[in-house]
């Protein structure tokens, strides 16, 4: 069993990093100063982004499922679905 905290700061934790990355390829960008080894890395986060996002949002749905109905919990499944399925 999972405390509210635990969950947050995970969730927190994982954003952090992603952050971390995206500093570190914006510098490392700004290093080779060069346009094909920035899209090289810039492609590089268009992956990192949704795998964070599926991530933190898995975690935050493990940590309301004691709190929300299943029907909640199915429509904010539905509306991450949505989401994925509008970007693509």
């Amino acid at each position: 069993m999972h405390t509210e905290l635990q969950v947050v700061l995970t969730m927190a934790l994982l954003r952090l990093i992603a952050g971390t990355i995206e500093i570190s390829a914006a510098l490392l960008m700004l290093k080779f100063g060069k346009v094909q080894p920035a899209l090289k890395i810039n492609g590089l986060l268009g992956l990192i982004g949704p795998i964070v996002l599926t991530l933190v949002g898995s975690i935050g749905f493990i940590g309301l499922s004691n709190q929300l109905s299943w029907s909640k919990l199915a429509v904010t499944g539905l509306g991450v679905l949505l989401i994925f399925f509008g970007t693509r």
